[in-house]
């Protein structure tokens, strides 16, 4: 599930170099800002480090979400990290005072990459993430989770994690699901608006997002009742056939509330994964969001436990 639906401030720039230099590191790993037109290499590298059985990080569809306001704004948001040449690590400034890591599992145990990655957090990125409220976002890479408690940096709230293998078939629900196409987005749209007061979609923010590398894997979809109300909406992102797929965002009209369609568009959102050839499905959610946690829940998922992000000294 996002944190927030649109970022608090305009972020500071840094010295760190475009990605776009193609600079040749060896030994100690280079931070760089991508262009626009590394989004697609950077979003197939995460979308290979999604693997059944490793825990939960920064997915594609964590960026392809954002990329609603933009390629140049989803761009200006990530840092990338190279060790030889090749994509280690991305992080990604998804909101104020945040940055939400994603680990090449070939480097979960690279202990140098870890330590350039900290070093650069507190201090080339530390306007962005300051003394006593940054969070690192790090759910995967033991490396870097023993680095930042190593550094001081304690135990932010809880999140839950939930899973679906996506084997078996998946109930039937009573919605009717309906594919979002370009032409027909004004449900999606609307549904969005009554389920998160202020939300950022537009109809011109999902054609952005839709352009996006990261929708090629993806799938909009409006759950109907029997009436033909539009009662729900969900965006699905699958990594590619045989890994995990996310639900980003989920969000129930605010007139149809308590009527079961939340673990109605769960069910539906986990079906069209299967279809698209996941191999599972995840959400993570703030552990004091209970409603949340056990709408999942009756949607079929298992809890994988909890998780804490990282907060600076």
């Amino acid at each position: 599930m996002n944190r927030r639906l649109a970022p608090r401030r305009k972020r500071r720039s840094s010295n760190s170099q475009p990605a776009s230099s193609q600079v040749k590191d060896r030994g100690w790993p280079t931070m760089m800002i991508p262009s626009a037109e590394d989004l697609s290499n950077i979003i197939d590298a995460v979308a290979s480090w999604q693997r059944e059985g490793l825990p939960v990080q920064v997915h594609p569809g964590d960026l392809g979400w954002y990329q609603r306001f933009g390629s140049q704004a989803l761009a200006s948001g990530l840092r990338v990290w190279t060790r030889d040449g090749e994509i280690a690590a991305v992080g990604f400034l998804d909101e104020t005072e945040l940055i939400r890591m994603a680990i090449s599992p070939d480097h979960a145990a690279d202990e140098t990459l870890a330590e350039a990655v900290v070093t650069d957090i507190e201090t080339t990125l530390s306007d962005l993430l300051p003394p006593g409220t940054g969070i690192v976002e790090s759910r995967f890479g033991p490396a870097l989770q023993h680095t930042l408690n190593e550094a001081a940096w304690t135990p932010d709230e809880p999140w839950t994690v939930l899973h679906r293998a996506l084997s078996d078939s998946v109930p039937p629900t009573s919605l009717r699901f309906e594919t979002v196409e370009a032409d027909d987005i004004a449900d999606r749209v609307s549904v969005e608006s009554a389920a998160f007061p202020g939300a950022s979609l537009t109809a011109e923010r999902w054609q952005l997002m839709a352009a996006g590398h990261a929708y090629q894997q993806a799938r909009c979809l409006v759950g109907y009742s029997t009436d033909g109300a539009a009662v729900g909406a969900t965006t699905v992102w699958s990594a590619g056939h045989g890994r995990p797929g996310i639900i980003e965002p989920l969000g129930v009209h605010g007139d149809h509330r308590g009527l079961g369609y939340g673990t109605e568009m769960a069910i539906g959102g986990a079906s069209a994964l299967r279809s698209m050839g996941a191999s599972s499905v995840n959400v993570a959610t703030p552990s004091s969001n209970t409603a949340a946690v056990a709408t999942y829940r009756a949607a079929g998922m298992d809890s994988l436990g909890e998780v804490r992000d990282f907060r600076r000294p």
